[in-house]
């Protein structure tokens, strides 16, 4: 049964309220922050910065300092404890596990019931929303959704009795609506196993057999548990499984090092993408054009929005600009108030402008996930798109890959070390180098710059990476999920010498 034309008025309204930001992003965000302060002003953070007190943006700028994670742990553990009114009112009984803090070890993101009612679920409805604005002719309520989650393993030693904590998907699929379940597979049983080397054959199960019309998740997992079902059904296209599979909701990493691999798998002529940005601190944006390279960003959705130029990252009062001030083409640092008790929170994201009105994004990278040892500036959006042209001309396909800087010694330039898991290696590394760097030169006028008659700056450094490299390392650092993923751009070496040391 189609239920498709049904359902599609149910979610016809979040394209118009979209349409209704434009010419109004202040009122829009303005309203979010009320909503906020209000909610909050009786927990402990609302009184030690007198949100009661607070009736203008500029007011909330300048008397709620910017955080990092580290600045509120002792706050998340105290709810995780138990303890009620703490950054957001009541107590909070769901914490999505999360990596990359400062400190080095896990941070544990409040996730509330009015983060799931007014941010998460509410995102996952206009990605459904848009998709059939963008898509009149689809059928995507003729079948069920495929998702791909992570579970409930955490880090903790010892969790109270009543309290969740795992991934952002796992807390998902937990509280979804009953009635939700189906519409989806697979079971919530499989979806939320810890043990990847089991559930990845379980949700094979899972799906084969069913009529698949959709599915979401992060695409360098999503490719692997492709791949695996192919092999088993000994099939050369994942329409050959699922001949009513129409679209891949996908995030969490850049799709572009995966879209020539997908092309592949998959029938070009009926399967189609969109982006989200779904992050464990909330749900961002979404892909609302058919061209892929920016996303609306979602400003009714519970989120109040700052945006930082980079050289004032890290000051704790920074000179941060609202979603209505922002300037087209500029890269900022994302900050965030949200319904989960983060006020003016660091997530780590940079993001550039695309569009100002309507506010439209595309991810840059993070804060931390950028090269810069010989002044190259060199972000994640970069290296994603120059590894994809470099994949293109040579015929490779790339599993997996994070680069660092080589650092300049007496007989030597610096570089760029790129360690890279092929699905297929290049027909010559020669020249899969050679088009990385060009490709990055064009894209980034500072790499350029250094690059500039080999001065500063040598070629780049391919080192390919024994097959199952990336997922061993991340198994050792106890982060492996559907979730997890390697830094792609380290500005020091780390974690590549670290992972070399496993070769």
């Amino acid at each position: 049964m189609n239920l498709t034309s049904l359902l599609r008025p149910v979610f016809a309204p979040r394209v118009r309220a979209a349409r209704s930001w434009q010419g109004n992003i202040r009122g829009v965000q303005q309203e979010q922050l009320r909503r906020l302060l209000h909610l909050a002003r009786h927990t402990a953070a609302g009184e030690r910065h007198g949100f009661s007190a607070i009736g203008s943006y500029e007011k909330y700028a300048a008397t709620v300092p910017a955080v990092e994670y580290a600045s509120i742990r002792a706050d998340v553990m105290r709810m995780v404890a138990g303890e009620r009114d703490v950054l957001w009112p009541g107590r909070c009984r769901r914490f999505a596990q999360s990596s990359g803090t400062s400190d080095g070890k896990s941070k544990f993101i409040p996730v509330t019931e009015h983060s799931l009612r007014l941010n998460h679920y509410l995102g996952a409805r206009d990605v459904v929303a848009h998709y059939l604005h963008l898509y009149p002719d689809s059928r995507i309520f003729s079948g069920k959704a495929f998702i791909l989650g992570g579970s409930f393993a955490n880090e903790l030693a010892e969790v109270p009795a009543g309290v969740t904590v795992g991934d952002l998907s796992a807390n998902l699929i937990d509280a979804m609506n009953p009635l939700a379940n189906l519409l989806r597979v697979p079971s919530k049983r499989v979806a939320l196993m810890a043990d990847w080397n089991e559930k990845l054959p379980a949700l094979i199960d899972a799906a084969v057999g069913q009529d698949i019309t959709n599915i979401s998740g992060v695409p360098s997992w999503f490719l692997t548990l492709l791949r695996r079902a192919m092999e088993r059904e000994g099939v050369a296209s994942v329409h050959d499984i699922w001949p009513h599979l129409e679209v891949f909701f996908h995030g969490g990493i850049s799709f572009e090092p995966y879209r020539a691999q997908y092309a592949r798998i998959t029938d070009t002529s009926r399967m189609r993408y969109l982006e989200t940005y779904n992050a464990s601190e909330g749900f961002f944006a979404v892909q609302d054009l058919r061209d892929p390279g920016s996303m609306l960003l979602l400003l009714d959705a519970g989120v109040f929005f700052e945006f930082v130029p980079l050289d004032s990252v890290g000051e704790a009062f920074p000179d941060a600009v609202p979603a209505w001030e922002v300037e087209e083409g500029r890269t900022y640092a994302l900050l965030i108030s949200a319904p989960n008790g983060l006020w003016r929170y660091a997530i780590g994201d940079t993001v550039r402008i695309e569009s100002a009105d309507p506010l439209r994004i595309r991810i840059a990278g993070r804060t931390r996930s950028f090269i810069n040892a010989f002044g190259e500036e060199l972000m994640v959006h970069n290296a994603d798109s120059a590894i994809a042209r470099a994949a293109e001309l040579t015929g490779a396909q790339v599993l997996n890959y994070t680069a660092a800087p080589v650092f300049a010694a007496d007989d030597r330039r610096g570089c760029h070390q790129w360690l890279i898991e092929w699905a297929r290696e290049p027909q010559s590394m020669e020249a899969f180098a050679e088009a990385l760097d060009t490709t990055l030169q064009q894209l980034n006028s500072d790499y350029q710059a250094k690059r500039s008659g080999t001065i500063f700056l040598d070629p780049p450094m391919l080192t390919t990476a024994a097959p199952g490299l990336f997922d061993r390392w991340l198994a050792s650092t106890g982060k492996l999920g559907g979730q997890r993923k390697v830094p792609r751009l380290s500005n020091d070496r780390a974690i590549i010498d670290r992972m070399l040391a496993m070769q």
